[in-house]
């Protein structure tokens, strides 16, 4: 008896006679947890270790022997592994950076859009276009040089508000190392929060980190350092609410002139930013402008921005399909980004007979059939698709600035593509798009024509609709240092806020113009 006591008492012993281990765990979080996730743990010699998270998003595993800083990465599941290119789907993924290790004790290492916006920070800091080019390729030596406090200071200054009004002190807060509890209020602001990794343009691979609120406002994304956009977690909560709740959802896939910006950047708006406006305050009807500057129809989905929207899409919505300016960029003779743009960006137009043009083996480059993917999405999920052709450029015959010579100098279509060297195929975008429109029974809003017959109508203060700031104005000073989109350089493709109000309005004309859209004619301001 006394024996078995003694093996006993050495047993309860035991624990304390073996070193703990040091532990590393954390939360894999976006708006909703990353179930079973692959969670991928490198350190400063290179040396790794990967894991799964659990059914909440939660990882946990023992990192003894591993030196840091420890560089964290996250794949969302059943997404592939691709992090890097947009000429096929890319996957949902995140990092973080550990920078410290605290031997047998337990560590957090969070993975969040947070996080990954603050690695994208300490990467361009570096040199690297994004997070995932310094996942891939930092070395220790570079890893060596990291520091957060930027980044970090730049996460508090964007969101002392909506953790104040959460209940948080914001200046204990760190998106890597304050473990996440259910409900409280990281998990609170990250609900609405849409997180999305850019396109750099020379390359065709992922770029900095975006954040946008739930209505997709620019919080981060201009640029890949410096103060964020003002976040109110209210308003963002409000709108998420009424996106869920609202009767009919309109989802706006398109690029820059249609796309919401940052507040610096006033007066510059897309239609898009202001369409809800159209519609009557008690309709039910909630826009939800996902459009992406620089985006092409192609890889407006790779890049992951459709899904953004996507999610919320129900029987009854629409879906805006607006598309074609940068579905152009197939000069793969053009210096520095021609072979990124080819690669990543163009899609080709029908040729003179109507049919759909692409390499060999290649549907996904004709421009008729990447519509249709956005066709398809809709239909299969009961929603009713529209087609656009885009918004003209203020160019004239010869493809420069229009009414240079006087009012008789018109805006003419300038969405084709000539035979020349460099372009595989030639044809109109414009006739594409009617074509499609045609063959798959959708209603078209011809939005180039009407914003043609605009601009001629103002030939002399054109420049108060598109974007041609005066750079001395004290209200935009965003504009005293810029090249472009002012009086004396002014942008013919893109949109001050009279223009996006103007274009918007347009918008609503043709939809009132066009019978099969009744039921949301009904639903607009008289």
């Amino acid at each position: 008896m006394r024996h078995k006591i003694t093996m006993v008492a050495l047993m309860c012993s035991l624990p304390s006679l073996v070193q703990a281990s040091a532990i590393l765990e954390g939360i894999v979080l976006a708006d909703t947890p990353f179930k079973e996730a692959r969670v991928q743990i490198t350190d400063s010699r290179g040396e790794r270790l990967s894991t799964d998270t659990n059914s909440e998003g939660r990882y946990r595993l023992p990192v003894d022997g591993l030196v840091p800083p420890l560089v964290l990465s996250a794949i969302a599941a059943n997404e592939g592994d691709n992090c890097l290119y947009n000429n096929i789907p890319r996957a949902r993924c995140m990092a973080s950076l550990v920078l410290t290790l605290n031997s047998n004790q337990v560590n957090t290492g969070n993975i969040t859009p947070f996080s990954d916006r603050m690695v994208s920070e300490a990467a361009g800091q570096l040199g690297y276009i994004g997070p995932q080019q310094f996942v891939e390729n930092v070395t220790p030596a570079e890893l060596s040089q990291v520091s957060l406090t930027h980044p970090l200071a730049n996460f508090r200054q964007g969101m002392a508000d909506a953790f104040a009004l959460a209940g948080e002190d914001i200046s204990v807060i760190d998106p890597v190392s304050t473990p996440v509890q259910s409900h409280d209020a990281m998990t609170r602001v990250l609900a609405v929060i849409n997180t999305n990794r850019g396109y750099h343009n020379n390359t065709g691979q992922a770029g900095h980190v975006t954040l946008t609120d739930s209505a997709f406002r620019p919080i981060t994304g201009l640029n890949n350092s410096g103060a964020w956009e003002p976040f109110l977690l209210e308003r963002a909560e409000q709108d998420k609410q009424a996106i869920t709740k609202a009767q009919t959802r309109v989802l706006i896939v398109s690029d820059s002139t249609a796309a919401s910006y940052e507040v610096s950047r006033l007066p510059r708006m897309g239609w898009g930013q202001v369409f809800q406006e159209s519609f009557r305050p008690d309709s039910g009807v909630v826009v939800l402008n996902g459009a992406r500057a620089g985006r092409a129809s192609r890889d407006f989905y790779n890049g992951g921005w459709y899904q953004q929207m996507g999610r919320y899409l129900q029987p009854g919505d629409y879906v805006f399909i607006a598309h074609g300016h940068n579905d152009q960029n197939c000069n793969s003779k053009k210096p520095v980004r021609g072979a990124a743009d080819v690669a990543n960006l163009c899609s080709y137009p029908n040729d003179s007979q109507g049919r759909p043009q692409y390499p060999e083996g290649q549907p996904e480059l004709s421009f008729q059939h990447s519509l249709e993917r956005y066709i398809k999405i809709a239909r299969d999920k009961g929603a009713i698709p529209i087609l656009f052709t885009p918004t003209t450029r203020v160019k004239n015959s010869e493809g420069k600035t229009a009414f240079q010579q006087g009012p008789q100098d018109k805006v003419v279509s300038s969405h084709y593509t000539s035979a020349k060297p460099g372009y595989l195929f030639s044809g109109d975008y414009i006739a594409t798009i009617k074509q499609t429109a045609v063959a798959n029974q959708v209603p078209l809003i011809d939005l180039e024509q009407a914003t043609i017959e605009f601009a001629n109508a103002h030939a002399d203060d054109w420049m108060d609709y598109w974007l041609a700031v005066d750079a001395n104005d004290p209200r935009y000073p965003w504009y005293k240092t810029q090249k472009a989109g002012i009086r004396t350089a002014p942008d013919t493709t893109h949109f001050q806020e009279k223009g996006a109000r103007a274009v918007a309005d347009l918008v609503v004309e043709g939809i009132k113009n066009t019978p099969e859209l009744q039921a949301l004619s009904q639903q607009l301001n008289p």
